[in-house]
């Protein structure tokens, strides 16, 4: 009896074994953007790769299968190609974790659907700073548009039992300093000033001091947490640790998946939001999260 009882447990347990989600991952970071006859279309060299590198490493001590996109290999075509992929690949019960560390950009609204008249956009490789007729119509930017398409495909394969974390280390707005006059490093800042205009349009920030807001949740799809690296009028800067710069978003995201392991359970998120808070070098910078849950 107690032979055919061990039987049934092992089968028990390998059938729940078999059904348990997946652990994937997609992990985008550019440092090095081309550089173009037309300085104005060129993007300032920043870290990103480094921080995929840093989080790879992570991820897959917590068993996640990992896609790695960086520099000229994260053009927009092979972005998007990644995400059609993942979103193909998901299946239910399946955890979710994407990553994005590069040039994030305001691009003027052409749906009609953003009250301010801006979109947002993360910068591929081979997505240029400015509008110019005849070179670069701003086909290769991905709009948050078409990112909450991919985004809402993949919570609807991964079902209610799964769960999505999107991590953005980029920003929209650049161009001024983090403001504190004892940093000795080099500066270097993620995003523009300039919002990505035909029409000439002059981008003005929205103020918006919400650091937690709510996506829209549906009890088909899995639940997702949204993790941006600062407001919307705000600059993403880097910071040096141990000869490396990194994203903040990052960095401090990795430091604290070391010692806790991902799961449905967002908690883990508010002790990356302490640890930037406690950071004087982020003084001026605030983390900002999108939860459905």
């Amino acid at each position: 009896m107690k032979k055919w009882i061990a039987i049934i447990i092992i089968i028990i347990l390998g059938t729940s074994a078999a059904h348990a989600g997946a652990k994937r991952a997609l992990l985008i970071g550019i440092s090095e953007y081309p550089t173009h006859r037309m300085p104005e279309l060129t993007w300032n060299p920043i870290h990103g790769a480094n921080d995929v590198a840093l989080i790879k490493k992570t991820l897959q001590k917590q068993s996640y299968s990992v896609t790695l996109l960086t520099n000229a290999n994260a053009t927009a075509s092979k972005i998007r190609s990644a995400f059609m992929k993942l979103t193909k690949d998901v299946k239910p019960d399946d955890n979710v974790y994407i990553h994005f560390s590069g040039h994030g950009q305001a691009y003027e609204d052409v749906s009609g659907d953003e009250a301010d008249g801006w979109d947002e956009a993360l910068v591929p490789y081979d997505a240029m700073l400015q509008f110019k007729q005849g070179v670069y119509d701003g086909s290769r930017h991905i709009l948050d548009d078409e990112l909450e398409q991919y985004l809402t495909a993949i919570r609807q394969k991964a079902g209610k039992k799964g769960h999505v974390y999107v991590v953005l280390d980029a920003c929209h707005m650049g161009g001024a300093s983090r403001g504190d006059e004892m940093e000795e490093d080099e500066l270097y800042i993620r995003g523009t000033d300039k919002g990505f205009t035909p029409s000439g349009k002059k981008y003005i920030p929205k103020i918006d001091r919400r650091g937690n807001m709510r996506v829209q949740s549906h009890p088909a799809m899995a639940h997702i947490c949204i993790i941006e690296a600062c407001r919307a009028y705000q600059t993403n800067a880097e910071i040096k640790q141990d000869g490396n710069y990194y994203g903040p978003l990052t960095y401090y995201i990795n430091q604290t998946l070391q010692k806790v392991r991902l799961s449905s359970d967002t908690g883990w998120v508010e002790t990356v939001r302490n640890l930037m808070c406690k950071d004087r070098r982020l003084i001026k910078q605030n983390m900002v999260t999108e939860k459905s849950n």
